[in-house]
């Protein structure tokens, strides 16, 4: 796939996940699971993820990527607004706060790999794919998990699976 179309996909699949996040939906129900591990598995297959000419610096940066992305799903992950339905479902929506923290992520993001040209290494689309799916991925599993907690508190561990 051409460098351009994957970075429409990812845009297109990103939208996609945010755009979700401000609809009531079920928390039991995290299809933001299986995008991010498409995303992540995606970006690994593809390799690049470890530039050929620098594999210390870029085995570090990914490190950092890493982090960075665990730490931005979780903190969208804690901006999600979460409650119970009469029956005791769990339902999930982002709030302005979770929109500030996606818009931190694409700006830490756009730093990570502009910090990754200054340091000469070669851009990745693999790279950029396994952050996203990572971020996503953990974020969808923090919410899901809430959900799951918040279910059990109120006695229905039955009503929340992921």
């Amino acid at each position: 796939m051409q460098t351009t179309e994957t970075a429409l996909l990812i845009l297109l699949l990103v939208a996609f996940v945010i755009y979700r996040q401000f609809r009531t939906r079920p928390a039991n129900k995290p299809l933001v699971l299986i995008i991010g591990g498409v995303l992540f598995v995606g970006g690994i297959a593809s390799g690049g993820v470890v530039d050929p000419l620098n594999p210390t610096l870029s085995v570090a940066l990914f490190g950092v990527e890493a982090l960075v992305a665990v730490a931005l799903g979780a903190w969208r992950a804690a901006t999600v607004r979460m409650w119970l339905d009469a029956s005791g479902m769990a339902w999930a929506k982002g709030t302005s706060w979770t929109l500030v923290a996606w818009l931190a992520s694409a700006a830490v993001r756009v730093g990570l790999y502009l910090a990754g040209q200054a340091l000469g290494l070669a851009p990745s689309t693999g790279g950029v794919l396994v952050f996203v799916g990572l971020t996503i991925g953990v974020q969808g599993y923090l919410v899901a998990s809430r959900g799951r907690t918040l279910a059990r508190a109120n006695g229905r561990s039955d009503t929340v699976t992921s």
